[in-house]
């Protein structure tokens, strides 16, 4: 009896990679994923079944939204019995963003969804695409005893596998373009591909679960020296707004004039959900580390440890989406659910 081949199915959003230089205009366009082989015969020395899916309309990841993860993880869900893997392949601006939301909507995952993407076109000379393409391909098939070794959702740059829902991009030139800042990675990658599989989730082997019900309802107020009232009252007043991601400074620092504190308070007991974020790349929220983060503790502000801003509003919007109770909600901000945050 012939073993079945390892199958991993290409979703192509749009963004950079999938662009190639038209030879008789010299304008780039969408790369033909239906001549994949032919552009790019070293596939077939994975000996994998490798199908492709384009989305009709190709998105710029600057046009990101969330009904689009809500379409993405819908095709996962489709497909998920059919395949021991996929590759998403997304414009890098905002990839952390997509893979944090889709950390969260895949519930029970146990199998790779490995987001890659590329600075240069695919089609350019000097293109990381190419090597990009290829590693998350073998990362997404890779097993250990006929099980995924990477059963959650991750972004693959420049040699190095990232948790999803920990990464922000940091560079718009370099292709290391994201950061992990606040944990190790997954894997690097060499002459060999290096799993640090003490970092990667453990699959559960519980049934996919996909959760579609996001609540968009949520803003982000980075705080600025010399920040205003105006601008302070304004965002936490807008109509329907039912969270708020504060990004302090350092280990979740802010203001403490007593308008600022004021406005927080007010808003909280009228029910807005405030989610403390740092807006350092690596480090973590201590409420009460220092005075100026003492008042905040004190009127309900809620501290988000070392959770990412992109993670953070994926998760307030799945959590509230998913109609938990305003308690609960709470609770779970400060919880790890999908290996997001480090709770000390």
């Amino acid at each position: 009896m012939t073993e079945e081949r390892t199958s991993v199915l290409v979703i192509y959003t749009g963004g950079t990679i999938g662009m190639t230089k038209d030879l008789a205009t010299g304008a780039l366009v969408p790369f033909d994923f239906g001549n994949i082989y032919e552009q790019m015969p070293v596939l077939r020395n994975f000996d994998y079944k490798i199908d492709f899916i384009s989305f009709e309309t190709l998105i710029d990841s600057s046009n990101m939204k969330p009904s689009f993860w809500i379409r993405l993880a819908q095709i996962i869900e489709k497909q998920y019995e059919h395949y021991d893997g996929f590759v998403v392949l997304h414009g890098s601006d905002t990839m952390a963003y997509t893979a944090s939301a889709l950390s969260f909507m895949l519930e029970n995952l146990n199998k790779p969804v490995i987001f890659t993407g590329s600075q240069l076109p695919m089609g350019v000379i000097r293109t990381d695409g190419r090597e990009n393409f290829l590693n998350a391909i073998e990362i997404a098939a890779a097993k250990e005893d006929n099980q995924a070794i990477v059963p959650e959702v991750a972004i693959y740059f420049e040699n190095q596998l990232m948790r999803g829902n920990r990464t922000t991009k940091f560079n718009a030139e370099r292709f290391n373009a994201f950061v992990s800042g606040n944990y190790p990675l997954l894997a690097e990658v060499g002459v060999h591909v290096r799993f640090n599989t003490n970092n990667i989730l453990k699959p559960n082997f519980k049934k996919l679960k996909v959760h579609t019900n996001l609540d968009f309802n949520v803003t982000i107020l980075k705080l600025f020296p010399g920040i205003s009232e105006n601008i302070v009252r304004s965002t936490l007043t807008i109509p329907g707004l039912k969270a708020l991601i504060l990004e302090t400074f350092g280990s979740g620092n802010a203001p403490t004039d007593e308008w600022f504190l004021g406005c927080l308070e007010e808003a909280i007991s009228a029910g807005l959900l405030i989610y403390n974020v740092t807006q350092c790349k690596s480090g973590s929220v201590e409420l009460g580390k220092y005075a100026t983060s003492l008042s905040l503790e004190r009127i309900g502000v809620i501290g988000g440890f070392d959770i990412t801003t992109e993670s953070a509003l994926s998760k307030l919007m799945y959590l509230i989406g998913e109609g938990y109770a305003k308690e609960r909600v709470i609770e779970l901000l400060q919880t790890p659910i999908r290996g997001e945050m480090t709770v000390d």
